[in-house]
């Protein structure tokens, strides 16, 4: 049976959000703001100049003409460059934790640093990643954010049918999955640990994948003694088949490594919530209101002052029946829809 895949897109001022879901779980959240930096995004192309060359790092620090952070081209050893150079590279790999975007050589450069042509937008990674699948908007796109946003930032899965507890966290060094199983009565409980590690497989490179990140996983599957082809057949699909991703073998206590690619930002650096979050989130309640409440003529969002500062630029594009009232005293993220 083939997966049922749904494909949201939420365009609004200031934020564009693309969600896909795959039989009924959200597998993929991309996050595209007007205050993005456009030559840190994936795919961006640039003119960069080099402004480091790290022998112990193996690579060179390049400026893109954005600021901080610069940058990062990994090297071959003989590779002819030095400071000063113009070159023009690709983003292969987002910023993260404090690091600038990784880079690839793509030929000579001339001229100051700039950008040449942006990464693909939201639409274009969904029409990519789900081809063919028709685009879901409007309330249903919002919801299916809200919905995206609350399982990416999310740590667990729980799937009571088979008795799956599924935890994944991220720590300085790895990717930590823990696949646990509460044996369901009536059931042969081998069969049910077996179904609990295929199944913690999928759902764990679907958190993964959700969540944005990468480098070292390591999985703590269910008991000890499994059955390492099919642990690792299960792996290969719930992975994908992504060439950069390197699967180990099963060792003998039970643990599964892979390292994955990092090329998004991680979703909870996108989703920080700052103050950029908390008015983008009025600006997003408000849109949903003037979307369920067509008869109302004004709607008006209130908000504190410094979130109304921010969202009033955004809210005015909503058009004449949007509004904005700042109020002092509320709680930050204490916005409301009043009627007027």
């Amino acid at each position: 049976m083939s997966d049922a895949v749904e494909v949201f897109l939420d365009a609004m001022p200031g934020e564009t959000r693309g969600m896909i879901f795959r039989n009924g779980y959200p597998e993929h959240l991309l996050i595209e703001r007007d205050s993005d930096v456009p030559q840190h995004r994936l795919g961006a192309r640039c003119v960069g100049r080099v402004t480091e060359v790290n022998a112990g790092l193996r690579g060179a620090f390049i400026d893109l003409g954005a600021g901080d952070p610069a940058g990062f081209l990994p090297l071959a050893r003989e590779a002819p460059i030095r400071n000063g150079d113009r070159i023009a590279v690709e983003v292969t790999a987002e910023p993260r934790d404090g690091k600038g975007p990784v880079l690839r050589l793509t030929g000579a450069g001339e001229g100051t640093p700039r950008l040449l042509e942006t990464g693909p937008d939201v639409a274009a990674r969904l029409a990519t990643l789900a081809p063919g699948v028709e685009v879901e908007t409007g309330l249903a796109a919002i919801s299916a954010g809200h919905e995206a946003v609350e399982a990416a930032l999310g740590m667990t899965t729980v799937i009571p049918a088979i008795g799956l507890d599924l935890a994944v966290q991220r720590t300085r060094a790895l990717v930590a999955v823990d696949i646990d199983h509460a044996p369901v009565a009536g059931r042969d409980a081998r069969k049910g640990r077996e179904q609990a590690n295929r199944e913690g497989l999928v759902q764990a490179a679907r958190l993964i994948r959700l969540k944005r990140w990468g480098g070292l996983v390591v999985v703590d599957l269910i008991g000890t003694g499994q059955d390492g082809e099919m642990i690792l057949r299960t792996a290969k699909a719930a992975f994908g088949g992504d060439p950069a991703v390197v699967i180990g073998p099963v060792n003998r206590f039970g643990v599964l490594s892979l390292s994955l690619p990092w090329r998004l930002r991680p979703i909870e650096a996108v989703l920080g919530r700052t103050l950029e979050d908390r008015a983008l989130d009025t600006v997003r309640a408000l849109r949903h209101r003037l979307l369920e409440d067509t008869a109302t003529p004004r709607l008006t969002a209130v908000c504190p002052p410094d979130e109304a500062a921010v969202a009033a630029p955004l809210v005015a594009r909503l058009g004449p029946r949007a509004a904005l009232r700042a109020q002092t005293g509320l709680p930050p993220g204490a916005a409301r829809i009043e009627e007027d």
